[in-house]
């Protein structure tokens, strides 16, 4: 017989991205000559982060409903029926023995092939709350791999297997750094930090909220790692100065997110199910402030599965550029708060998802091989 060969299908987002090329790195370490094609959705992030990690990838000229745009839309059928006929030619010529997919636009239509076509699929489900999509292709999915609990109510049962979702590994080992990580961000490791970030974007309300109570943070003298995204740092930059204040560090981006994580005491962020699965990992405490701009709102029912279970403090978007900056000073007073807090995020960490997919996905290849 020869190679495995998988279809991992899906993008959008570093947040779909980034899990897809962690199982798949995850597959090349078990099983080094499977053969595995990437499917993205033409013109988006993983037609470039895809290749830059070593693996192929072919584009779906696909996209998803533009709200507030009826002529937008107008194409979107043509779109989805020409994504499913290319959708059923690459599985003709690839043959693949299982296809993967993780979300994003160009997981619908090779998900969809595959079940027309007899081949058992695997969908990737990050989030706490299913989309519309999933919850219809997970129907008839073989095995879908969540990160929270009750899933059940989404999908079949029988398929639901939690695994967590698959992190960055070199982001997660903050083992040992926090002075490092202050020295490198060129902070007092002794003096108490905070990381804010919202994601490569950037998020507008984190940002506005953080501007806006400068003064109170310099007065508690706490220390502030602003990650503001690409869409914002020029402005903040311009009207702040780029060495604002020694306690203060500005960056659009953080390439050693590690270093950044490591050298926090408490972290504000968006509630991505990536980032979420990070935290986890990271265990320290964490105010969420969901993104109200994203389908379905997710983020905010990712940041609730953590809340029930007492490990994160959740502040609405609408009321966080009044409450977010009083309400992390006063956390960062509560020694025995922030304590507990970290321990039981600590408790919902489930580093080794990326693994536990890959060996459930050789195991479906080897019964699709079978039939």
């Amino acid at each position: 017989m020869g190679a495995t060969r998988i279809i991992i299908s899906g993008g959008g987002t570093g947040g779909h991205i980034f899990p897809a090329i962690s199982i798949a790195n995850a597959l090349r370490r078990m099983r080094p000559n499977c053969e595995i094609l990437f499917v993205g959705a033409t013109g988006r992030m993983e037609m470039e982060k895809v290749p830059a990690a070593g693996y192929k990838i072919i584009g779906l000229n696909i996209s998803g409903i533009q709200r507030g745009s009826i002529l937008k839309n107008l194409g979107l059928p043509f779109k989805v029926l020409g994504s499913v006929q290319k959708a059923l030619q690459l599985i003709r010529d690839f043959r693949p023995d299982v296809v993967v997919g993780v979300g994003g636009y160009a997981s619908g239509p090779i998900l969809f092939a595959a079940s027309l076509k007899g081949i058992p699929y695997l969908i990737q489900e990050q989030n706490s709350h299913a989309g519309v999509t999933n919850k219809w292709l997970g129907k008839k999915a073989a095995k879908v791999c969540v990160a929270f609990d009750d899933m059940d109510q989404f999908f079949p049962a029988y398929s639901v297997l939690k695994t967590g979702n698959p992190v960055r590994k070199d982001v997660v080992n903050i083992l040992n750094k926090h002075h490092e990580g202050a020295e490198m961000l060129r902070l007092d490791p002794l003096k108490k930090t905070i990381l804010v970030t919202g994601g490569s974007l950037g998020a507008g309300t984190l940002n506005k909220s953080i501007e806006k109570h400068l003064p109170e943070l310099l007065a508690a003298d706490v220390q502030i790692i602003w990650q503001t995204g690409k869409f914002y740092y020029k402005g903040i930059i311009e009207r702040l100065g780029i060495d604002f204040h020694p306690n203060v560090r500005i960056l659009e981006f953080l390439n050693k997110m590690d270093m950044a994580y490591a050298a926090a005491d408490l972290i504000i962020s968006r509630a991505g199910a990536g980032t979420i699965a990070e935290l986890c990992l990271i265990k320290k405490p964490v105010i969420l402030v969901p993104s109200p701009n994203v389908a379905e709102d997710h983020q905010s029912k990712n940041a609730m599965a953590l809340v029930k279970n007492s490990a994160a403090i959740l502040i609405n978007d609408r009321s966080a550029e009044d409450t977010l900056v009083s309400e992390a000073l006063m956390l960062l007073d509560d020694e025995d708060r922030m304590g507990k807090l970290a321990e039981n995020i600590g408790k919902m960490g489930l580093p080794d998802a990326d693994d536990l997919i890959a060996l459930e996905v050789l195991d479906l290849a080897e019964r699709g091989r079978g039939r």
